[in-house]
């Protein structure tokens, strides 16, 4: 899973400081959300064996997981991806725990690229307004 990891954030960082320009967080949002459904649903399937999920399961107990929810997800008979959005394993393995694992996402690395281009004032560019006869004005748009 490190390995994963480790090309999921080169792939991500490399991807967002490409779009850093685009002012769409919930689009980055959303694709975090699914970056953080993928390897869920890849680790419920390194867990294989129901007693191997029902174990896994109850050892994050602290979460709020009883032995009977453990049973029964880890005898579920639905699909991998669906279990991957289940609350369940959306407590068992929440995005704190991907986080710790080092799994960067899509709206960190937005938010940092995109305050990193920022301006200060008034954009890349403030256009000098003219007044009368050519000198300036004390404003930007002639009041007089």
């Amino acid at each position: 899973m490190e390995r994963r990891v480790e090309e999921i954030n080169r792939f991500t960082i490399s991807w967002t400081a490409y779009f850093a320009l685009a002012d769409t967080p919930s689009v980055f949002e959303g694709l975090d959300e699914w970056l953080r459904r993928r390897p869920r649903q890849v680790r419920w399937k390194e867990w294989k064996r129901p007693k191997t999920k029902r174990r896994n399961l109850t050892a994050r107990g602290a979460r709020g997981i009883s032995a009977q929810q453990a049973r029964e997800w880890s005898y579920s008979r639905k699909g991998y991806w669906r279990v991957s959005g289940s609350p369940i394993l959306t407590r068992a393995l929440p995005n704190a725990y991907w986080t710790d694992q080092g799994l960067k996402g899509f709206a960190d690395p937005h938010r940092r690229f995109r305050d990193a281009t920022r301006t200060a004032g008034c954009g890349p560019a403030c256009p000098v307004v003219w007044g009368r006869r050519g000198k300036p004005g004390a404003y930007p748009i002639d009041l007089g």
